[in-house]
């Protein structure tokens, strides 16, 4: 059973700077420009042999102008729902102010243990201030002054905080359970694509490009198949990035890349394959990723019944050598074959920890070996003697034989494409090495 703390208030408290401080890495984005934690965003933390998730909220706001505000508000409402404990941060060297009165009352009729934490105390005389806070009147517990970017006062509000888990938690709730993220250019409908799947709205989608700045991670169960899926910000040409945060939002971008199993790389129907994506497709295939292709909008394409092969021979014939990864045409707002692409990534990911035995890969390799041998070179044959998949987490396949710095990459390509025809790594990096025997 996973235990839950959310962390809740107005924006600009340190509410970032607690959930980096509680997960131990720079997971939000931190910056002092108001509203930058859009959506709610996970993360793994412990404290005193006991394991607990971290909800890090988007600031509560009201009469803003932002059209974000009303999408917060039911993030926040969602992550209370979802938490055991409740961390209300309030900033004493503001004081109290109307917004956190405003908020207080939001959450005066939760029945969850709820802690006003008071943050930005650095010294005695700001811990003092945090006094104020007990005017709220919705804590049953006394308030922690903390200073988050130093974590002073930190750990004597996670003993308290602990006290309410019933269990130790899960250490690592996600081991061993595929994942897949989402990526793409901005506004191609990547949210929209989680939030169809998972039938809530997880991510905040408007129409405004660049919405999601974080990489918001949903664990989800689909035909019994357990996953995580990660939305992430949308990826520009560096050229257009220009603030800070959408600097942040690509590193944590390539980052969750680095961090999946599986990436469904997002393209838009209307402007087909883009220098953007295949930069994207280099680097999954360079970091060993499994990989697909969603082309998404296709409700906007007009087509006969020859339009979807046209496309995809095109897409392929960008692809060049990488043509063992899949495309799956859909419609997220139509909700046109989304579920066959979760059931694609699952698959690739299948293939990915797909494991041939040695006795088969022998059987079936040698022979077409033998129906084409290796080129000779300089007058020297080049004999393979035998095949066996590595142990490691993608598929490497070491070819045994008495001459290996003499195969050339046009036969390693050859021999890759048999493995594929063979064997089913369809949407997966496949890697040959030849050792000396």
């Amino acid at each position: 059973m996973a235990n839950i703390v959310a962390i809740v208030g107005r924006p600009n408290v340190g509410k970032s700077t607690l959930f980096n401080r509680l997960v131990e890495e720079r997971k939000a984005i931190e910056d002092n420009m108001s509203g930058v934690t859009r959506d709610r965003h996970y993360g793994h933390a412990q404290w005193a042999g006991k394991f607990f998730s971290v909800i890090d909220t988007g600031g509560y706001v009201t009469g803003s102008d932002d059209v974000f505000e009303a999408e917060i508000r039911k993030q926040v409402k969602l992550a209370v729902e979802e938490a055991d404990v409740i961390l209300f941060v309030v900033d004493c060297l503001d004081g109290l102010t109307d917004l956190d009165t405003e908020f207080a009352n939001e959450l005066r009729s939760t029945t969850k243990p709820l802690y006003i934490v008071a943050n930005k105390a650095d010294n005695r005389e700001k811990a003092m201030m945090a006094h104020e806070f007990y005017a709220l009147g919705i804590s049953d517990f006394e308030i922690y002054p903390i200073a988050s970017a130093s974590g002073s006062g930190t750990g004597e509000l996670l003993d308290e905080v602990i006290k309410h888990f019933e269990d130790e938690g899960v250490e690592d709730p996600d081991a061993g359970i595929p994942k897949i993220s989402i990526l793409g250019r901005p506004n191609v409908g990547k949210s929209s694509f989680l939030n169809a799947l998972l039938g809530q709205e997880r991510s905040i989608v408007t129409d405004e490009a660049g919405t999601t700045r974080d990489a918001i991670h949903t664990r989800y169960k689909l035909y019994g198949q357990d996953f995580i899926i990660t939305d992430t910000a949308g990826i520009r040409k560096k050229a257009k990035v220009k603030e800070d945060i959408e600097f942040y939002s690509v590193m944590r971008s390539l980052r969750t890349l680095e961090e999946s199993d599986v990436v469904i790389i997002m393209v838009d129907a209307t402007r087909g394959l883009e220098a953007q994506d295949i930069n994207l497709i280099s680097l999954g295939i360079k970091n060993n990723k499994g990989i697909m292709i969603m082309v998404n909008k296709w409700d906007l394409i007009e087509k006969d019944h020859k339009t979807m092969n046209k496309i995809k021979d095109e897409m392929l014939d960008r692809l060049g050598e990488h043509k063992w990864i899949p495309i799956i045409f859909t419609s997220v707002t139509e909700k046109q074959r989304i579920f066959q692409a979760i059931e694609l990534a699952v698959k690739v990911y299948e293939n990915k920890t797909r494991r041939v035995s040695t006795s088969k890969l022998n059987d079936v390799m040698l022979q077409e070996i033998e129906k084409y041998p290796p080129p000779a070179w300089k007058g020297k044959y080049i004999k393979i003697k035998y095949v066996t998949q590595l142990p490691t987490k993608n598929p490497v396949f070491a070819f045994f034989c008495n001459l290996p710095q003499y195969i050339k990459d046009p036969y390693t390509r050859y021999l890759e494409n048999r493995i594929r025809e063979n064997f089913d790594f369809e949407g997966v990096p496949v890697k040959i090495v030849y050792k000396n025997k």
